[in-house]
C-alpha cells in the first residue's frame, strides 16, 4: 500500500482508474464529477489532498474536450486545496497528433503567431511552403498548448505514453515521464506470434521508422518498410498516396507496428499490400486505439488478422463490435511510474532491465 497518495480518477476511463488504484493499494479519491444544467463542468473533492501527493487520471480519447476540461478544473481544484504536488496521469495525451508546421490553410486549429520559434526557414523547405513578403506564417500547435494549459492549472508533472511527437516535450514548462508501450507489444509477440523469430516488424510510414526498428533489433527480428508517396491532384488540394513495401514478407507474418490507430486507413491499407505481397498473416500492434468514426468497420472488413491495442483508451465497445481486436492492460505499469514518482525513484529504468512489472497482469515471471 502506498502512502500519503490520491488517485482522482476523470470520467474518461474509470476501469483504468480502478485497476491503477488496485495495484497501488487504495481506494479512489471520492469525487464528483459532473455537469450543470447549463452544461458547464462541474468538479468537487469530497476529501482532504491537503499536503498530499496527486495523481489525477484522464485519457485523451472519447469525449476530449470535455475530459480535457474537466482535468484542467480538477487540478485547479486541487491546487487551490493545498495539495503537495499534482500529477496530470495521461495514457494517450490530447492533441498530440497536430503538428507544429505551418499551416496555411483556412481554419487552422488552436493557431499561433510564429516568426521563426519553429525552425520555418528548414520547415518551409520540407513542405515547399513560400511565404509572401511580410507574411507572418500560422502555425497550428494545439498539442503545445494543452501542455501549457495543464502549466496554467498548476500540474506539477505529467505522466504519458508514447507521446505521437516527443518533440513537445522540449515546450513545456513542467517535467514530463514518456513511458513506452514497446515491452507490452514485444511482450505480446514473444507469447502470442508462433516462431516470431521468422516475422517481419512493418513500419507502416517512415514516420515510424525509429519506432519498428526498435523492437526489430531488439528482438532479432527483420523489417520492413511501407513508403508513401503523395502527389497533389490537379483538380483539388488533396492529394493520393501511392504505397510502396521495401523488403520481403513473402509466406511470413507481418507485425504492423503503430503508436496510434485513430481512422485505421493507415494500417488496413498496410494490410492490404502486405497481403498482396504475400504476407501469410497481418498483425497490427497500435499502443493507443483510438477507432475513431467508421474505424471498426475498415477493420472488420481489412486483410488484417488481429488488432492489438493497449487500454490507455477505454476499449469496452470497440472489444463488443469487432472480433479481430485484442486489448493489452496498461494500469500495472502505470500503477509502478506513479509509485516511482512519489518516492522519487527512477522511472527509466522501467525500460532499461527486464523488470517483473511488464508481466504483472498476466503472473509470469520474464
Amino acid at each position: 500500500m502506498v502512502r500519503n497518495i490520491v488517485v482522482i480518477g476523470g470520467t474518461s476511463h474509470p476501469q483504468l482508474t480502478q485497476n491503477i488504484c488496485g495495484v497501488l493499494g487504495i481506494p479512489p479519491a471520492d469525487v464528483l464529477l459532473s455537469k450543470f444544467s447549463v452544461g458547464e463542468t462541474r468538479v468537487e473533492i469530497k476529501e482532504s489532498v491537503r499536503g498530499k501527493d496527486v495523481y489525477i487520471i484522464q485519457s485523451g480519447g472519447g469525449k476530449v474536450n470535455d475530459h480535457l476540461l474537466e482535468l484542467l478544473i480538477t487540478i485547479s481544484a486541487c491546487k487551490t486545496a493545498s495539495a503537495k504536488r499534482v500529477t496530470a496521469v495521461l495514457p494517450l495525451f490530447p492533441y498530440s497528433r497536430q503538428s507544429d508546421i505551418p499551416y496555411n490553410k483556412t481554419g487552422a486549429p488552436l493557431a499561433a503567431v510564429s516568426n521563426g520559434a519553429f525552425g520555418e526557414d528548414s520547415v518551409n523547405k520540407i513542405n515547399n511552403f513560400q511565404p509572401r513578403p511580410g507574411y507572418k506564417q500560422w502555425v497550428a500547435q494545439a498539442g503545445t498548448l494543452v501542455a501549457d494549459l495543464l502549466a496554467c492549472a498548476g500540474a506539477d508533472h505529467i505522466i504519458t505514453m508514447d507521446l505521437h511527437d516527443p518533440q513537445y516535450q522540449g515546450f513545456f514548462d513542467i517535467p514530463v515521464d514518456n513511458l513506452y508501450g514497446r515491452p507490452l507489444l514485444k511482450s505480446y509477440i514473444q507469447r502470442n506470434i508462433p516462431n516470431y523469430k521468422r516475422a517481419v516488424i512493418v513500419s507502416p510510414d517512415a514516420g515510424g521508422a525509429k519506432r519498428a526498428t526498435a523492437i526489430a533489433d531488439s528482438m532479432g527480428i527483420e523489417f520492413a518498410l511501407i513508403h508513401k508517396e503523395r502527389r497533389p491532384t490537379r483538380i483539388t488540394d488533396r492529394q493520393n498516396a501511392t504505397m510502396m513495401l521495401v523488403g520481403d514478407v513473402k509466406g511470413r507474418t507481418a507485425i504492423l507496428i503503430d503508436d496510434l490507430a485513430d481512422t485505421s486507413n493507415t494500417i488496413t491499407r498496410a494490410a492490404k499490400l502486405l497481403k498482396k505481397e504475400g504476407a501469410a498473416q497481418v498483425y497490427a500492434l497500435v499502443t493507443h486505439g483510438i477507432l475513431s468514426g467508421d474505424a471498426i468497420d475498415r477493420i472488420n472488413a481489412s486483410a488484417l488478422d488481429k488488432v492489438v491495442v493497449t487500454n490507455s483508451v477505454d476499449q469496452t465497445e470497440h472489444l463488443r463490435q469487432c472480433p479481430k481486436l485484442e486489448v493489452l492492460e496498461v494500469g500495472h505499469v502505470f500503477a509502478e511510474a506513479i509509485r516511482r514518482v512519489h518516492h522519487g525513484e527512477s522511472i527509466s529504468v522501467l525500460f532499461h532491465h527486464k523488470i517483473r512489472i511488464w508481466e504483472m497482469e498476466e503472473g509470469k515471471d520474464t
